[in-house]
């Protein structure tokens, strides 16, 4: 994987966190995320979408119900820390001050 692939697979966990962080019950679906991410400069299939909720899911930071046509995240505690910039990963690109 490139470096700019990794680190847009950084910022895409991070702020996919954050967009969960922000929504009602800390919950949305992977379509949602979709019309959502370009927003922020992240232009992510629903494929892609679903393979890093999915790695998200394995780190413990979202929970999973697939619906058959729609799959519902909702972000766990850690989750949540992650997107507030308590929590660090590695894996997930850190959160500015003032962002």
């Amino acid at each position: 994987m490139t470096g700019y692939s990794s680190t847009l697979r950084k910022h895409a966990r991070l702020a996919i966190l954050r967009f969960l962080e922000d929504a009602p019950q800390h919950t949305s679906n992977a379509s949602m995320l979709a019309e959502l991410l370009p927003g922020v400069g992240v232009v992510y299939t629903r494929d892609q979408i679903v393979t890093e909720l999915t790695w998200l899911k394995d780190q413990g930071f979202v929970e999973l119900d697939d619906l058959g046509s729609v799959l519902v995240a909702e972000a766990t505690e850690r989750g949540v820390e992650i997107a507030n910039g308590v929590g660090r990963h590695p894996e997930i690109a850190k959160r500015r001050p003032g962002s």
